[in-house]
């Protein structure tokens, strides 16, 4: 809902120059509370791991009018950061919980699903708020949505076979805690395909401006409406075709999307290439997820899952920095800046593609 928004509420403050940082700060406390929220789900519980998240989302949410500067409103995102540092991690835990091995493709989809319809509704909804009502009014809905899913989360039961009470240890993190080094290769390509999303959420309100776009939100119902149409049907082909087949296809489809954004100039352009971008992330996504999850250790899925969130952080990131750096406020930087994108996803669709030549050709298969 506020995403779309931020930048030119950010530019109201007097921080034009620091859009890159509405999302990349985000991201480093989401980053830096994944080893943690990923330990707790493991040892302390998934449903208060996911209810932590939900209490952020509803103080920021709070917090966000009552800053008048700068970097009031940079350490407010700071902290909004520990909502999907948590959250996420503890559906994810809960999810790999309840559904069996062999669908957990069509139930990562499922979830994706849910998410794609909240981002289909929340930019074009948090538009018409601020234009129609105050950009105040939109913070204080987000927080009533926060409030909504704390009521859904009293009817869900524990998962955790084996919860240990609540200590201050479960704080303390080792290096066994930071990454699961058995999920890597997830892990590297999500980094590499994430960093266009980072790009995305940063420059597109500036992109539809650009294209003489009114409504930021607008590109955003493409995205994720194709995201949504193909996230079961990603899903449900990864867990018959295979994790790694899905991806190559996905990651060839993120390169050619973010291509083609970078030499539109028109809003037909730019919503086809949303669209395939769209398509691209919605198959990836699930597909990720669940090869992590099959993956992990089978007391430890809370750490596997947060090492991919941790990499999507880092991408998210480091795209939202680097792009807004590249970018420069010249549209005539939007071509170099998403062809970067293109090239790294390009990278992760070359190191798929030669990891499943490789095993072909090391067990003989043709």
């Amino acid at each position: 809902m506020i995403i779309p928004e931020l930048p030119a509420y950010l530019t109201d403050l007097g921080g034009a120059e620091y859009k890159g940082l509405i999302i990349s700060v985000f991201t480093i406390t989401a980053m830096i509370s994944r080893p943690f929220s990923g330990k707790l789900a493991d040892r302390f519980g998934r449903i208060p791991v996911i209810v932590f998240g939900s209490v952020i989302c509803f103080v920021c949410g709070i917090l966000y009018p009552l800053v008048l500067s700068v970097t009031g409103f940079l350490i407010i995102r700071l902290i909004h950061g520990f909502s999907t540092g948590f959250t996420p991690t503890g559906q994810s835990a809960y999810l790999s919980d309840v559904i069996p091995a062999q669908r957990r493709g069509e139930a990562m989809g499922i979830m994706g699903t849910a998410g794609s319809i909240g981002m289909a509704i929340g930019p074009p909804v948090g538009g018409v708020i601020a234009n129609q009502f105050s950009i105040n009014a939109l913070f204080y809905t987000s927080s009533l949505f926060a409030i909504v899913s704390l009521f859904i989360l009293k009817g869900i039961k524990e998962t955790l076979s084996v919860r240990n009470k609540f200590s201050a240890s479960m704080l303390k993190i080792t290096r066994y805690d930071l990454f699961d080094f058995k999920v890597w290769m997830p892990c590297l390509v999500m980094v590499l395909c994430s960093y266009s999303y980072g790009v995305i959420l940063t420059l597109v309100p500036d992109l539809s401006e650009f294209a003489g776009i009114r409504n930021k939100g607008l590109l955003f119902i493409f995205f994720t409406i194709a995201s949504l149409a193909v996230r079961l049907i990603g899903g449900k082909a990864s867990d018959r075709y295979g994790r790694k087949n899905v991806m190559i296809f996905a990651t060839g489809m993120i390169a050619g999307a973010m291509t083609w954004i970078g030499f539109s100039d028109s809003p037909h352009s730019l919503m086809i290439g949303m669209t395939l971008y769209g398509l691209g992330q919605g198959m990836a996504s699930p597909t990720l997820l669940a090869w992590v999850t099959d993956i992990s250790d089978d007391h430890h899925k809370g750490r596997g899952i947060a090492s991919l969130y941790i990499a999507m952080e880092l991408g998210i990131g480091s795209g939202a920095f680097s792009g807004a750096l590249i970018y420069g406020n010249d549209a005539s930087h939007f071509i170099r800046t998403f062809l970067t994108c293109g090239s790294l996803s390009a990278l992760a669709f070359i190191f798929l593609l030669s990891v499943s030549f490789k095993r072909k050709w090391l067990s003989g298969s043709t």
